[in-house]
């Protein structure tokens, strides 16, 4: 892909499917892997403090709840910057998952995407940041619907 803007889309919609899946379904955790520098990190803020890991980390928490589960996240609106090598993407997003006790759960938030591209010129994630939606940090008007 030679439109870096159209390559970290796809990255990013490439993150937002690679945790995604029904309860029951394992993760293709080495796509995840390769979505991700090796020196990533994830992080979420969160109202009383923030939440920072590796990838591997991520992986070993969240592997039982995101199978057990079932998970589903989506873009919303994306908003993708570019400067040589480095690119970054503003995205807000829609999750839910369903509980044990067959409920549904819901989220929303934005995740900021830090990408930059490697020596073969393929774009992958160096960090992630992302803060869930609350009624006193709602999304913007303007990143919850697509255009």
């Amino acid at each position: 892909m030679s439109d870096p803007a159209a390559a970290i889309e796809q990255l990013v919609t490439d993150a937002y499917a690679v945790i995604s899946g029904p309860a029951g379904a394992e993760r293709d955790w080495a796509a995840m892997r390769a979505l991700y520098w090796p020196e990533a990190r994830m992080t979420a803020l969160r109202p009383i403090g923030s939440e920072s890991c590796t990838v591997e980390k991520y992986i070993a928490g969240k592997r039982a709840f995101l199978t057990e589960n079932g998970f589903g996240e989506t873009a919303l609106v994306n908003r993708v910057e570019v400067y040589g090598d480095i690119g970054h993407a503003w995205s807000s997003y829609d999750g839910a998952w369903t509980e044990a006790d067959g409920t549904t759960g819901a989220t929303r938030g934005i995740n900021s995407f830090q990408v930059r591209r490697d020596q073969t010129g393929r774009w992958r994630i160096h960090s992630l940041l992302w803060l869930v939606e609350t009624p006193a940090c709602p999304l913007p008007a303007d990143m919850e619907t697509p255009r």
